[in-house]
């Protein structure tokens, strides 16, 4: 079975920026999957779950009402690993563009004051664990990331090549 490229990142080098996980296509249109790196893993805490979910609800909020992209927008969600979230968009966008888009959707969360869209019983899975305040620590810390040290190229995992074995990650 074939070790899938996302598994193939260097992770420990990894800095938090944008970075172009994957492009799909179907006929003629283009799907490309965004990696929204937050936080450095394996070198800093993972975001806290409920600051995590705070800013799924409210990313995800502001990137479906945007008059200029909620038609590009498949997916905003959080990385099992809680150290950053996946942004899959219709066509092909440069990681600057998408870094001014993601500038903007946290600095949304940063401003945001009042009840997080989608957190009652009714509207969400896990409505008790939601954490405004910390999400909003965590944004204005990604803005102030994505200002200075914009990283955007992934380094790949170098594998031993050794005749008649073959390596996999565990």
């Amino acid at each position: 079975m074939e070790v899938i490229p996302s598994f193939q990142v260097d992770h420990t080098g990894l800095k938090p920026g944008i970075y172009i996980s994957r492009q799909d296509t179907d006929g003629d249109a283009v799907f490309t999957t965004y990696d929204i790196r937050m936080t450095a893993p394996n070198q800093e805490p993972a975001i806290a779950p409920a600051a995590i979910h705070t800013i799924e609800h409210l990313v995800a909020t502001y990137l479906r009402n945007h008059e200029a992209w909620k038609s590009k927008v498949i997916y905003w969600g959080p990385m099992g690993c809680l150290t950053g979230n996946y942004l899959i968009m219709k066509g092909k966008h440069d990681c600057q563009v998408i870094r001014e888009l993601m500038t903007d959707a946290m600095q949304f969360v940063v401003d945001f004051n009042g009840a997080v869209p989608g957190t009652t019983p009714d509207t969400c899975g896990n409505y008790l664990m939601h954490d405004l305040p910390m999400a909003k620590w965590e944004a204005k810390r990604y803005i102030e990331r994505l200002r200075n040290e914009f990283c955007s190229t992934y380094t790949m995992i170098e594998r031993p090549d050794v005749e008649g074995m073959q390596f996999h990650d565990a």
